[in-house]
């Protein structure tokens, strides 16, 4: 009997001290999982995805094979502590096949090739597209009062856009040769001005009429639209992400600008692209877009 009542004693003991431990939350838990890898990340392309813009504004940019600025939108993405930064070849000035002294978007790849860009890259981004359109052709046709000459330039550039889309895909499909596990974000362009603004004015003189302001945003949306059609043609991993709605309210000639323009510095490299706050709104998209666990190796 007294040994029954010593094992109920012990019994109860012991239930007296797995609820107390549940009650501290001293319960037994199976290991921790290991955190997955981070995302192994590369850039390529122009001067949105260079950095042009942020930070420093001083110019004009030396003429070297590959201008960067620091503080864009891939040292924002490279900041998160999921990504590791493998290389950003993105040069102001690149336009898709060499021209000039900026190092191509072909370039970049071929020398990341086998490098940086290989089966283990698990992200690649890439704005590219607008310097082949004529996006610095439109900008001096319609910085003018006139508005013909801005109506005939971007209706060449909106013509030629099937010739830009075919160089798009081909260099989607390079990027995915090189990186074939790769998820390749494209990033589109933001519409420049907001005409509801009204034109933009210097010393009384009007240099950006709203009617090529609104031109210059007609040939903006319909390069966007290139892109994402050539993006779901080239049959990758690619996936457009479009900042055109990102960017409501935030012009150039809004009340809380997120792109650059210096009237009084016309030349200026940075203008048109992304400030600080423009950068961040770029990195924010492709974090929103990607899915980082998703991306990492196991």
């Amino acid at each position: 009997m007294a040994t029954h009542r010593a094992r109920r004693r012990r019994l109860a003991f012991a239930g007296g001290l797995a609820a107390l431990a549940l009650t501290l939350g001293f319960t037994a838990s199976p290991a921790t999982a290991a955190p997955p890898p981070p995302v192994t990340y590369v850039a390529l392309g122009d001067s949105y995805t260079a950095g042009t813009g942020a930070g420093d504004l001083s110019g004009p940019f030396p003429p070297i094979p590959c201008w960067q600025s620091e503080g864009g939108y891939v040292d924002i993405v490279d900041a998160s502590p999921r990504v590791t930064l493998v290389e950003n070849a993105a040069c102001h000035g690149a336009f898709l096949l060499p021209v000039g002294t900026s190092k191509s978007v072909t370039q970049q790849i071929a020398e990341l090739s086998g490098g940086a860009l290989n089966s283990d890259t698990d992200l690649v981004s890439i704005t590219a597209g607008a310097l082949d359109a004529g996006s610095l052709l439109a900008l001096q046709a319609c910085s003018m009062p006139t508005t013909q000459p801005c109506e005939d330039t971007v209706s060449g550039i909106i013509a030629n856009l099937p010739v830009i889309e075919s160089g798009l895909e081909t260099t989607y499909q390079a990027i995915q040769q090189a990186a074939p596990d790769a998820v390749i974000a494209v990033l589109g362009y933001p519409r420049l001005f907001d005409p509801s603004q009204g034109d933009i004015v210097i010393g009384g003189v009007t240099v950006v009429p709203v009617a090529n302001q609104i031109q210059v945003n007609m040939a903006i949306d319909a390069l966007n639209a290139t892109i994402a059609q050539a993006v779901a043609d080239s049959q990758t991993n690619a996936v457009f992400i479009d900042m055109t709605k990102r960017f409501i309210g935030h012009a150039v000639n809004s009340a809380n600008p997120w792109i650059v323009l210096d009237l009084m510095q016309p030349r200026l490299d940075a203008n048109f692209h992304p400030n600080d706050a423009g950068h961040k709104a770029y990195a924010s998209a492709l974090l929103s877009s990607v899915q980082l666990t998703k991306l990492a190796k196991r």
